[in-house]
């Protein structure tokens, strides 16, 4: 972490800070990702139960599809609780881009894992619906830190998890 991480953040942000819409755009593509996100994982699930009617092995990818990246969220979740990371606001003298009033649990960022494990479950199914989550999956970590509710660190550790969790659909 940097000796002065406000000094850091409030050159991060300026530009938005000068520019009002910015920070709506910026609370709305955060908003965005995390519906689209979330949407993608559900068509995901009905895509594959709808298949498990009509296909052979459909329920058994349905089955990965829900354990895998379910197990880790439950894990990544319980492993954020024991940490309890403060999250930068809470450290710093920073005016967050994105309200958040939550305090700790800020180490690894679950929406990036999330974000990150969905775009791997998607990879799984077919490259081309996963390739572009991939990149909302990182487009939405610098959203966290510059929204100031991360720090760079917790979106790394969450991305990485993520990756590390949705590999294992393609063992």
């Amino acid at each position: 972490m940097a000796r002065d991480y406000a000094a850091s953040y409030h050159r991060l942000s300026a530009p938005f800070r000068r520019h009002p819409r910015w920070v709506t755009a910026l609370r709305l593509t955060n908003r965005g990702i995390e519906v689209v996100m979330y949407g993608a994982y559900l068509v995901m699930v009905a895509g594959l139960a709808w298949r498990g009617f009509t296909a052979s092995g459909a329920w058994s990818h349905l089955l990965r599809l829900v354990l895998i990246p379910g197990g880790g969220f439950v894990l990544l979740s319980l492993v954020r609780r024991h940490l309890n990371a403060p999250r930068p606001y809470e450290q710093w003298p920073i005016d967050p881009l994105i309200t958040r009033e939550k305090t700790g649990d800020s180490f690894p960022s679950r929406h990036v894992f999330s974000a990150t494990v969905i775009a791997m479950a998607a990879l799984w199914l077919d490259w081309r619906f996963g390739l572009p989550l991939l990149v909302l999956a990182v487009l939405l970590a610098v959203i966290r830190v510059v929204g100031g509710v991360h720090y760079p660190r917790d979106v790394v550790v969450g991305a990485l998890c993520g990756l590390a969790v949705g590999s294992l659909l393609f063992i």
